[in-house]
């Protein structure tokens, strides 16, 4: 520490003392002192002297003692033998003579006093080794030849019985008084202090610390100073830290709990009661703090804690815990005006396995149970246990019950698979109690009832399965689960077919693309369109299947359809979102059957909804790139039903708009639609994108399009949507009028 360095500390020390209740008409005052009375302390009355009993400071057991109680102060200290060798220096003492604070040569204080003061020096140091009062002396000193030396005043003591002799020096300038009278009850509280005692600067740099705060955190005090405070906290202490640096600054005084790093990297828990420091001015200056070791008590208080809240053998949320969440979350569905799905889990059979292979290997298999659960839900769920083989799970945030019917099949497929419990295996199923907020309950205790009732209800109809608690829920969960099991049918029995409309080029007549359009020839139920079994599909993530069939199939057709006409004809295929938010794999293999068929890849043009578009994330952006880089072309269906801007489209790699049909069906001269159309139209192709407009169903509605400059028309005014024999044929001539 240089000189400069003990004059900011000893002017921060005298500025502080407006701000400090009872320090007022000081003229000095120690960093320590400056900690009692920012914590409510009273300033040291005036003692006698520097006096000390017989044989407290022994050179062979006291160092760290000099260190802890001097080591800090603004003014030079120094023990002497009565040689006058240094013995002991504090930091400013080394800095004044410029010797290293442990004088590993012997080096005699004597030898930095000026010639011309030698023999007043000595009779000094004679009067007091010999002398109970303390001794005075001014004088000057000096490091070497050619140095033109600095006044000082000493001020001497010796202790009783040991010929050693303690010399406080203080250059000329400064002032004693208050130091004498100060010194010998800081040095006792100080020192006897079973809290830690820390101040920073206002760069969050520690300024001082007593020997208990080095020694709570297993650094000697040397190694603490002008380090800043962040250094001895891991992540959660300096958040802990920074949350609180704002209201300490606006002088505000609190005790708060902050988590340092001890040397040996274990965590210290400490309450801090604070006081900043302010200088006359008002500007801040740094803080002083009293720090109290909680380590122990905040781990009992963390266990305590713990195991009112989680369940000792799974680690999971218990019935506390998770009632608390429950009536959190319940709380935010409300505020969003989202569902929110409550899944109560029994599992089959457990008691007969905990029965035959005993208690052990059944909790065994509740461990594991947990654990396969866990892996079924997001991160932002909340999985607890109850009790027993019950289970229970919140699904927050959802805006459709089918989320909620995922997560339980895949539940009851993962439980489903055998669990290895030492050298037998077991198996359980499980049975699945679903209720929903707010359609079934607004009272938390009675949303549990329901969803233990709908439990029992799947248990009932055979267990293995799930049970929505209302009748009509239930009803609709069983339809669904049905259309699931005969979607997976339809795949492997080739049940789907593809039909296609005809998409017309406004300005030449011509049939030059089509859109296909999924259909599903049900066995039992006949002909159906995509309304009735895509959401089951996305649900059940069977459309990936259905997505990959359609694309090959179209791609096939918009082949055969090029070498039949002689001219490209493109073909535009739907994609769910679903789709978007795989991996690229599935759209790589797409382009390889395209190469494949020696197709031109913008032959297919990818149709996306406006919602999809809207989901500005990561996977999305990355498909709409892909497709581009593969030359597939996009459009983007259904424009107008949702909230984007033409003028965002221009951030998106888009070569169609399809106007809704919404927006045709009414079209008129004189119509509001018309004039959105225009709009629409215009905008779009000065962003250079192609327009179509859906759902055209009479000749004034085309005559109209025409007219406002569209480039492509769909609807039944041409055909409906028809086999792709039906199509071919239509397509080989100019497009006519159905009506």
């Amino acid at each position: 520490m240089d000189k400069d360095q003990h004059a900011r500390q000893a002017e921060q020390v005298t500025a502080i003392r407006p701000a400090v209740p009872g320090l007022a008409g000081l003229d000095a005052l120690l960093p320590g002192e400056a900690v009692l009375a920012a914590m409510g302390g009273t300033p040291p009355a005036a003692y006698s002297g520097m006096q000390r009993a017989e044989g407290e400071l022994q050179l062979a057991s006291d160092q760290d003692y000099f260190n802890d109680l001097y080591l800090l102060a603004p003014v030079g200290y120094f023990v002497l033998a009565s040689d006058t060798t240094i013995l002991q220096m504090n930091l400013v003492g080394a800095d004044l003579l410029g010797l290293p604070r442990q004088n590993p040569d012997g080096v005699p204080f004597r030898n930095y006093v000026a010639q011309r003061f030698i023999a007043d020096f000595d009779a000094f140091v004679s009067n007091s080794l010999a002398s109970e009062e303390p001794q005075r002396l001014s004088l000057q000193m000096t490091r070497g030849r050619g140095d033109r030396g600095f006044a000082v005043t000493l001020l001497g003591s010796g202790t009783p019985g040991l010929s050693q002799l303690r010399v406080v020096l203080e250059m000329a300038e400064g002032k004693l008084a208050a130091l004498e009278k100060s010194e010998e009850r800081f040095r006792r509280i100080v020192h006897s202090a079973e809290e830690g005692i820390w101040e920073i600067d206002a760069s969050a740099r520690t300024s001082f610390v007593n020997p208990k705060m080095a020694s709570m955190l297993g650094y000697t005090i040397e190694e603490m100073l002008e380090q800043p405070l962040v250094n001895f906290m891991d992540d959660e202490g300096r958040s802990l830290l920074e949350r609180n640096i704002a209201r300490r600054q606006q002088g505000i005084a609190e005790r708060h709990e902050f988590k340092f790093l001890r040397r040996d990297g274990s965590d210290m828990w400490v309450t801090l009661a604070t006081n900043p420091i302010f200088d006359a001015d008002g500007s801040y200056l740094g803080a002083l703090a009293l720090v109290s070791d909680i380590t122990e008590r905040k781990l009992s208080t963390e266990l305590i804690w713990h195991q009112a809240n989680y369940d000792s053998l799974t680690a999971l949320p218990n019935r506390n815990m998770f009632q608390d969440r429950l009536s959190q979350e319940m709380k935010k569905a409300r505020r969003d005006g989202l569902f929110l799905a409550l899944l109560f889990i029994d599992l089959d059979q457990f008691k007969e396995i905990n029965d035959r292979l005993g208690h052990e290997m059944g909790d065994a298999l509740l461990v594991e149970a947990a654990g396969r659960i866990g892996a079924c839900v997001r991160a932002s769920d909340t999985l607890a246990r109850l009790g027993g083989d019950e289970f229970v799970v919140i699904l927050p945030g959802l805006d459709h019950v089918t989320s909620a019917e995922r997560v339980a099949q895949q539940i009851i497929a993962s439980l489903n698979r055998p669990f290895m419990l030492g050298d037998s295996t077991g198996s359980v199923s499980a049975s699945i109690g679903i209720a929903l907020h707010p359609s079934d309950a607004n009272d938390p205790e009675q949303l549990l009832r329901n969803a233990d009732q709908a439990m029992y209800a799947a248990k009932n109809a055979g267990r293995n399965r799930y049970s929505y608690f209302t009748p009509d829920m239930q009803a609709a969960a069983q339809l669904r689960l049905r259309i699931t099991r005969d979607l997976q049918m339809a795949v492997a029995n080739e049940q789907f077919e593809l039909h296609y409309q005809p998409i017309v080029n406004l300005h030449t007549g011509t049939i030059e693309r089509a859109e296909a359009l999924l259909r599903w020839r049900h066995p039992e139920r006949g002909m159906l369109n995509p309304v009735d079994f895509i959401g089951s599909a996305e649900a059940s993530g069977i459309i990936l299947e259905i997505g990959d069939w359609v694309f090959r199939h179209a791609a096939d057709q918009a082949k055969r359809w090029q070498e039949e006409l002689g001219r490209p004809f493109q073909i535009s295929v739907n994609q769910s979102p679903v789709q978007f938010r795989t991996g690229p794999e599935i759209f790589e293999k797409w382009m390889h059957y395209v190469e494949q068929l020696h197709l031109a890849p913008r032959s297919i043009v990818m149709e996306i909804t406006e919602r999809l578009l809207l989901d500005n994330s990561g996977p999305v952006m990355e498909r709409l790139r892909q497709f581009k880089s593969m030359g597939l072309q996009v459009a983007l269906d259904d424009f107008g039903t949702g909230h984007s801007m033409l003028a965002h489209l221009k951030n998106f790699d888009i070569d169609y708009l399809k106007i809704d049909r919404s927006f045709v069906m009414d079209l008129a001269g004189d119509s509001g639609d018309l004039a959105l159309c225009e709009g629409i139209i215009v905008m779009a192709h000065k962003l250079g994108l192609k327009v179509v407009a859906e759902g055209v169903e009479t000749e004034t509605q085309l005559n109209l399009l025409k007219a406002a400059g569209c480039d492509y028309a769909q609807g039944y005014v041409y055909a409906h949507p028809m086999p792709a024999s039906q199509m071919g044929a239509m397509a080989r001539g100019p497009a006519r009028l159905a009506i």
